[in-house]
């Protein structure tokens, strides 16, 4: 069983930190070297993106977070009430749904949305789609790269802790 706990916390870290990496790379180069692009490249760009992140790598990942978390958290509990784990294993699995929420309350809907404007050589006013699009979503992907580091940070401290009680 305690293999089990360390295994789950760990990939749960590993798979967080991969998704925080990803937001983060988005907030820090992707979207600021778009920014400077013109309104049909950032357009193009972003529905090439949205059809290529759809892949098995980055479920695997996504998904992996949310579902490690959750197995790390139930193994633990199950184990002795969680101990010193519980605690930072739910703040990490909080601030992960949290992230979850803003992408699918916010991000899922702006990638949908900019893929419906159809190619981006027939878009009759590409300034307003891209308006549309980027004055939400990069505000929506900082969040999430700040709750995915937040949920990151959690679990590194739940690693401390299952590593102090071993």
């Amino acid at each position: 069983m305690d293999i089990a706990r360390l295994v789950s916390l760990i990939a749960a870290t590993i798979t967080t930190g991969l998704i925080a990496g990803l937001f983060f790379a988005f907030d820090v180069s992707v979207m600021p070297a778009l920014k400077r692009s013109d309104d049909r490249t950032l357009i193009q760009v972003m529905q090439r993106i949205n059809v290529a992140i759809v892949n098995g790598v980055f479920l695997f990942a996504f998904l992996g977070a949310l579902l490690f978390t959750a197995l790390a958290l139930a193994l633990h509990l199950a184990s002795d009430g969680g101990g010193a784990v519980a605690a930072p294993l739910t703040g990490a699995l909080v601030a992960y749904v949290l992230a979850l929420g803003v992408t699918g309350g916010v991000n899922i809907p702006l990638n949908n949305a900019l893929e419906q404007a159809g190619p981006v050589d027939r878009i009759a006013d590409p300034a307003a789609v891209r308006q549309a699009f980027e004055r939400r979503w990069v505000p929506a992907n900082r969040w999430r790269t700040l709750l995915c580091t937040t949920a990151l940070g959690f679990l590194t401290w739940a690693l401390v802790a299952h590593g102090n009680l071993a």
